[in-house]
Parts: C-alpha cells; structure tokens; sequence
C-alpha cells in the first residue's frame, strides 16, 4: 500500500520538530548540527527572532491578497531589490522552479514581440538543475530527470559544463532566445562557473542580442559572500531567477529582470495565486534587508574563509575518503573519493546533517550566521565521520 505522503523521496530516518540557529532537534531530543540549512534554504538558521517577529506582525494583519490588488508588502520587496540589483522589475513566485517557468516563458515572448518568433531556443549546460516543472526538467535534459515524463517541452540546446570558443559559439545561432546559467552548479557538484566565463557568456550575448539568465536560487541571496553569486565577476543578467534563501523557510522566489527583457510580459500574460502572498514577502523585505548589510556579507566572506581552511585539513587527513574542497563561499563542497552518501549517513551518526549532490560531492551549506564555535565542532564531526567511513572501506 502506497504511504500516504506520495514516496518520491529517499527520506533519512530522522523527524525534528524544532530548530534555533544552526541547530534542528529530533523528536527524540537529540540535537543536530545542520549544515544543509534545507538546502540553502535557512539563511539565518531556524527560527530567527527577526523572521518569527516579521511573520508573526503580518499574519495578524493579514495573510492573503489576490494579485488583482496592489500588496504594499510586495511592492516593498520588489523595490529593495530593483534598488540592490541590476533589475528593473520583480515577479514573485512560490518557489526556484515557478521562477523557471517564467523566465522561460518571459526570454521567448521577448522575441516574438521584437517580431523573431522563431528565437526560442535556450542554452543550458550539463550539471544543471533549474528544478521540477515540464519546463526545469527539459532544459536539463538528462535521462535521470526525463525519462517517462515524455514529450518535453522542446527548444532547449544542452552544452557541457563550461563549454566555450567554437562549441559555445557555433551553438548562439539565430534561434537562439538566452543563455541560462547558475554562477554556482549546486546539484551539479559545487561547481562554479569561472569569472572569465561569465563575463565571455555576457560579451556573447551583448554579440549575438540572446538574453543572459541566471538561476541563483541556490548560490544567491549571500551564499557566497556577496549579495548574488555573479556580483564577483561583474557581469550582470537580462533576467534572474532566485528562491530558497530569499525566503529564510517561507516558500518565495521571484524572477528579476531588465525593463527590455521584461518588455514581452504585459497583463494577462502570466499570473500567480499565492506569489507575492503578503506573508512571504514580510519575511523574504526582512531577509533581505540583514543579509544585504555590508558587514553580515563580510561576516559571510570570513567564515567561509575559516569553514574552507579547515575542510581543506579534513581533505588532507582523510586523502582515502576525500579527494578536494570545491564551491565558494559557503556553498562548499566535499568531493569524495567514498561514496559521498557513506560520508552523509556516517554524519547522520555524529548528529550532523549534510546534504548529497552530483558528481559525488558532499554538500555543506549551514546557516549564514553559523558561528565560529559551530564551524570547529562541524569539522570535528565531520573528521569522526570520516574515520568512520574509512574504517568501513577498510572492512570490505
């Protein structure tokens, strides 16, 4: 008999039912240090008084407004993040994969208006992940997101991660609609783009006139030490797709776009019950305005200075489990020699929750407001996890 909650996950056996900061507490008492921060999700750990006293104003004012009235909690958002940003206008959605189907949609009705209405393809690269939906699955395209869930929506051209000169420009044809990218591949790996390649895609781009995308969802939002992850190369995006750390665990995403991009979306050409709902966006006005301060960001940069240093000695102490550290800021990554779901559950049995990815990586994304004193026992954690897993390759 199938469960009632539908089995679409490898679910750990673990259930928590609080959390403060960096911690999440089973049902059973026990306390976890979370370096998952639900995948990027819990910014400012579980549980920030801020958070809780700005969800808490709204939901006795009120809860929900249809999109047919204005919202002012949604409008402030929308300007703090035209005035931080390169954007000049803001759609909410519910989450990252709502935020693709946008920008899916907002890329090809630019070129139907400017009169091309056969521009619609969009270039993605291997690693990807831009979600769920018909749309997030087809742009990856791989077999493992894909398979039975046929036709795909068509019009999606895949490249290799990181391909550039002739592949990259022999595939910019005049069909071309955009470029969609993350800055940061999380599921792919940790793996971040190269400055050098984010600018050349940008030149490419301003070369050929196909609108540059980002999906920030999971490297935004200060992950990486600045606002938004493409913000260390200086090359800005026509739309950007962003979600998860917004929110700090309400469900918010937006896409962020330039008034020409944007120019194709005019009324009733998209829509959304709940985006923009006034409980997410008191929460996500909330987040933003802590995590753009200039101090928490640098705050962000020095603990992941320290996080990277002493995973860099795990890597060196445990050459047979671990073979590198990879991402940026703290959007890290283990890259794993043992299967990297041995080094997940071994965690599991230290009290510490990590997350797995592609290319057979740890994942290590803790709250933004990790502590020092919480780094250190982390890695500790970490290291007795990995005298564990080595112990058992050792056996077989």
């Amino acid at each position: 008999m199938v469960p009632s909650v539908l089995p679409i996950y490898n679910r750990a056996p673990l259930s928590f039912e609080t959390g403060e900061g960096s911690w999440l507490v089973a049902t059973d008492g026990t306390r976890y240090l979370d370096l998952g921060a639900g995948i990027a999700v819990n910014a400012l750990g579980h549980a920030h008084p801020a958070l809780v006293a700005a969800l808490t104003a709204q939901a006795n004012r009120i809860w929900h407004l249809s999109n047919l009235y204005h919202i002012p909690e949604q409008e402030a958002l929308a300007d703090a993040l035209v005035e931080k940003t390169f954007a000049d206008t803001v759609f909410f959605t519910n989450s990252g994969t709502e935020a693709c189907e946008l920008a899916v949609k907002m890329a090809r009705k630019y070129w139907y208006e400017k009169g091309q209405p056969d521009r619609v393809n969009i270039v993605t690269f291997s690693g990807a992940f831009h979600g769920r939906s018909s749309a997030a699955i087809a742009a990856v395209g791989t077999e493992k997101m894909t398979k039975g869930f046929g036709p795909l929506l068509p019009g999606f051209i895949h490249l290799p991660f990181g391909a550039h000169g002739s592949v990259l420009q022999n595939a910019i044809d005049d069909t071309v609609a955009a470029i969609m990218v993350e800055p940061v591949q999380g599921e792919g790996g940790l793996r971040p783009l190269p400055d050098p390649c984010l600018k050349g895609l940008r030149d490419l781009c301003d070369e050929t006139g196909a609108l540059l995308i980002y999906d920030e969802v999971q490297c935004g939002m200060g992950r990486t030490g600045k606002l938004f992850a493409h913000e260390w190369a200086g090359a800005a995006p026509d739309i950007m797709m962003i979600a998860k750390g917004i929110g700090g665990g309400f469900p918010l995403g937006a896409v962020l776009a330039t008034e020409a991009a944007a120019s194709g979306m005019t009324a009733g050409s998209h829509g959304s019950t709940y985006g923009g709902n006034p409980l997410a966006c008191a929460v996500g006005k909330t987040v933003i305005d802590i995590i753009s301060d200039p101090g928490f960001l640098d705050e962000v940069n020095r603990k992941a200075g320290l996080l990277r240093q002493r995973l860099e000695g795990l890597v060196a102490s445990h050459p047979e489990v671990f073979e590198a550290v990879r991402g940026s800021g703290l959007m890290l990554g283990l890259k794993c020699r043992a299967a990297n779901t041995d080094v997940v559950q071994a965690g599991y049995d230290q009290h510490l929750l990590t997350v797995p990815a592609g290319d057979n990586v740890v994942r290590i994304l803790p709250p933004l407001t990790i502590s020092d004193e919480e780094i250190a026992e982390a890695v500790a954690r970490l290291d007795a996890a990995a005298t564990a897993v080595a112990a058992k390759e050792a056996r077989t």
